[in-house]
């Protein structure tokens, strides 16, 4: 058959030989799947919504876990004994130093919990993040995975009753009561997170994960993170990092950029330290506590090192930092490049670190790699054993950070204290560890097992215990009346619950409205909370408060917490039936107010965003490096809300009329205080058009498209629910005809995620609001 000239047979004969073979056959080198450019390749400022799906319940295979639960039936007595064993069980493929590995289970649980920072609540230990990238792969973790291997039998024997994060934790614990110090107490209930963060911003240098990237003395020109000279007043760290270099936990020990300098060092020391809420005793207590043991290794060319882990090649099974020179271990260990020990007695508690620093002078010297470090003056100042060399002793070391401590006056002060008395400094570092590793762990209802503390520290964020009975549903549906016949509008009401639950953020499980902190200061100062206008709220609810808790016999009472949220609940339901949608918002009772006594207001500052879109404000006061939208987002993340419910909760909020300033921004109805899909009509529709008031394009007006006529104003968080292609498919759903009901019913849901965000007291309500979002 004439086929136009074009031979079939070999088509058919390739096609037959190639049935199931695989269908990536030929493919190019490096052409996996995930391999080619991604969307931040080519598109770096989009809005990054889904950060906010992070770690799903998909990728996580003990989803159906009690975890506090299983903790509690693990013998604790046996947990601790197991890992007191491993500490003085050496193994060849990483020998201890010193026949104990207690300093560097220390290191590990010190690096697991210290990249908190206070400004966000992002890092620290609570999702056991050091066993994934970024953390894990940083310079400053090298040989970090080593210790975590480690541990792997423990882990293995304990399994699911045992998350990574508590056993990094309490393996830190245990090595200090090891080597003699007696710790504050310790808190399970960290639960593991299953992937990577991609959510937490360490800077804006960015991470590569190659072979050297990261030691802070090659990124001197490439550190963008500060603003001015060491040496000079003005020297900002940006907000929100704590560390003052890329791939640092803290501060680099050769000082600013390696340069040696001491007081430079301690500059560097307090602002990273205060990034990571501790005060200068803290500070000093933590550096001289951790510096009583072990040792830091610099004994091969950081040249000589292989990749980090997330580079490392298949063979090395998960590890990095590949050291070909002689054992790769024990003596040939390589760090962070500074060898050697503080103390001549590296695996025991006392106080010779601070004796040594003070005792002797120190000069400067290299170290093998050729990293700085200082050694005494005096030749005959004592020495400290070789951690695996029998018989064979070395100069003591510290580091620019240690001299720091000497030479800087406010921190030698307190060194010259700890030195006097020696129990007043082992209280302040059994303190100091003890917030360290459990700072973000948030209510004390969280911590789980026999050696949690009683005593409540000022940074728990105390509040009272529950004193009282609590009210039933008859006497919600009467607080509800009075609440609505108090002559408070909508808006009023709901103002006043957003500002208390709003300030929850997940990363370390501060904020919220137990306590209600709302009515103390900080907070009710707050220039987002409309001071004024809330201080009327307040009043009137304490006046239905008191009567209502007069009229009682027993102890029958109601907290301002709850009431405060009863009334935001008591208005969204207006709101909604207002616009023809009857609707029933969950409510649970059982809230506590705290005092302004318990109330530590630096540390609450931190809790007042640069930019909240709820309520559209925005601190001028702030330098922004990126659009208001993308620290909208990074807010809704630390409420946990998914994509629908940050979009729901944005477009009824606004319909709610509860911007801070009171002004019409996003408003988009005539109807303000019904829970409408008005928003989202207006922010789909193309009847409109978006003019930015000033090059800026932080605010706009929406102006009809046929007369011009300017028909609502908006700011950049009210637009992005039209203008991003993920979140507009979501406000199409609220738009379209049949979206009303849909909204008011999905703003509930989120609406009661956010009220409950805090209550840990009451595990299965607040799992069951989470889970019905």
């Amino acid at each position: 058959m004439d086929n136009g000239g074009h031979d079939t047979t070999t088509k058919v004969t390739t096609r037959a030989a190639t049935m199931g073979a695989c269908p990536f056959r030929g493919t190019r080198v490096g052409g996996a799947i995930g391999s080619e450019p991604q969307l931040d390749h080519w598109w770096p400022n989009r809005l990054k919504v889904e950060l906010l799906h992070q770690d799903p319940v998909q990728a996580n295979p003990l989803s159906d876990l009690d975890y506090c639960q299983a903790f509690a039936e693990i013998n604790y007595d046996e947990l601790k004994s197991d890992i007191r064993e491993l500490l003085h069980d050496s193994v060849d493929w990483w020998p201890c130093d010193y026949g104990n590995y207690g300093p560097q289970m220390i290191r590990m649980a010190w690096h697991s919990a210290g990249t908190y920072r206070i400004a966000d609540g992002r890092g620290g230990a609570g999702g056991g993040m050091q066993r994934f990238a970024p953390i894990n792969s940083w310079w400053d973790n090298g040989n970090t995975d080593k210790s975590r291997r480690l541990l792997w039998p423990i882990k293995r024997k304990y399994g699911a009753k045992l998350s990574w994060a508590d056993l990094m934790i309490l393996a830190g614990n245990v090595a200090l009561e090891d080597m003699g110090f007696q710790t504050f107490g310790f808190a399970g209930g960290r639960i593991d997170q299953w992937e990577a963060d991609s959510a937490t911003y360490w800077g804006p240098e960015g991470w590569t994960g190659d072979e050297h990237v990261g030691h802070p003395n090659e990124m001197v020109t490439l550190d963008e993170r500060w603003e001015g000279d060491p040496k000079q007043e003005h020297w900002d760290l940006e907000n929100p990092v704590a560390a003052t270099h890329q791939a640092l936990i803290y501060v680099n020990p050769e000082g600013p950029g390696g340069n040696g300098d001491p007081m430079d060092s301690a500059r560097e020391i307090r602002e990273s330290f205060a990034r990571m809420a501790m005060n200068d005793e803290e500070t000093v207590a933590l550096i001289a506590g951790g510096h009583a043991f072990g040792k830091s290794h610099g004994m091969v060319d950081p040249e000589k090192i292989g990749p980090a882990p997330e580079a490392a090649s298949m063979q090395e099974m998960g590890l990095g930092w590949h050291n070909p020179v002689g054992t790769g271990n024990a003596e040939y260990t390589m760090t962070n490049g500074i060898e050697g020990s503080w103390t001549s007695h590296p695996t025991r508690w006392d106080n010779e670190y601070l004796q040594n620093l003070f005792t002797y002078e120190w000069k400067k010297t290299k170290s093998p790699t050729g990293a700085l470090q200082w050694t005494p003056v005096d030749a005959d100042a004592r020495k400290t054993p070789d951690a695996h060399i029998e018989g064979k002793e070395n100069a003591l070391m510290m580091m620019t950070s240690d001299i720091a401590l000497k030479e800087d006056p406010i921190y030698r002060k307190i060194c010259e204290r700890f030195l006097e008395d020696f129990d007043y400094f082992a209280d302040a570092f059994s303190r100091a560890w003890y917030k360290l590793t459990h700072r973000d762990m948030g209510p004390i209802e969280r911590y789980v097992g026999p050696e949690v503390p009683d005593q409540l520290l000022p940074w728990q964020d105390p509040v009272p215990p529950l004193d009282h009975e609590l009210v039933n549903d008859s006497d919600i549906d009467g607080l509800k009346q009075k609440i609505l016949s108090s002559g408070l509008t909508v808006s009023q009401l709901v103002a006043a619950a957003w500002a208390s639950a709003s300030t929850y953020r997940d990363s370390d499980k501060r904020g919220g409205a137990n306590g209600a902190r709302v009515r103390l200061e900080p907070q009710r100062s707050w220039d987002m909370n409309n001071p004024a206008e809330l201080q009327n709220t307040l009043s009137t609810l304490e006046a239905i408060q008191g009567a209502f808790n007069d009229a009682q016999s027993g102890d029958k009472r109601i907290s301002m917490a709850d009431l405060i949220v009863l009334a935001g609940c008591a208005g969204v339901e207006k709101a909604a039936r207002d616009s023809g949608v009857d609707v029933n918002v969950p409510f649970v009772a059982g809230r506590r107010d705290t005092t302004q006594e318990l109330t530590d207001e630096p540390s609450f500052e931190w809790l007042q965003p640069v930019v909240d879109g709820f309520r559209n404000y925005r601190n001028d006061e702030v330098t922004y490096k990126i659009p208001p939208e993308h620290l909208f987002l990074d807010k809704a993340h630390l409420l946990k809300l998914t994509a629908p419910q940050w979009t729901a909760l944005a477009g009824g909020l606004k319909v709610l009329a509860i911007n801070y300033d009171g002004s019409h921004h996003g408003v988009f109805t005539g109807r303000p205080g019904q829970l409408t899909n008005d928003f989202f009509c207006v922010v789909t529709s193309m009847d409109f058009q978006w003019q930015p008031q000033s090059d800026d394009e932080l605010l706009f007006n929406i102006n009809d498209r046929q007369t011009g006529e300017t028909k609502y104003t908006a700011t950049r968080c009210d637009l992005v629910f039209g203008a991003n292609a993920q979140l507009r498919q979501i406000a199409e759903v609220y738009a379209a005809d049949d979206g009303h009901a849909r909204l008011v019913n999905d703003f509930v849901k989120a609406w009661h995620k956010v009220m409950m965000l805090d209550r840990f007291d009451v595990p299965q309500e607040r799992a069951d609001a989470m889970s019905n979002c």
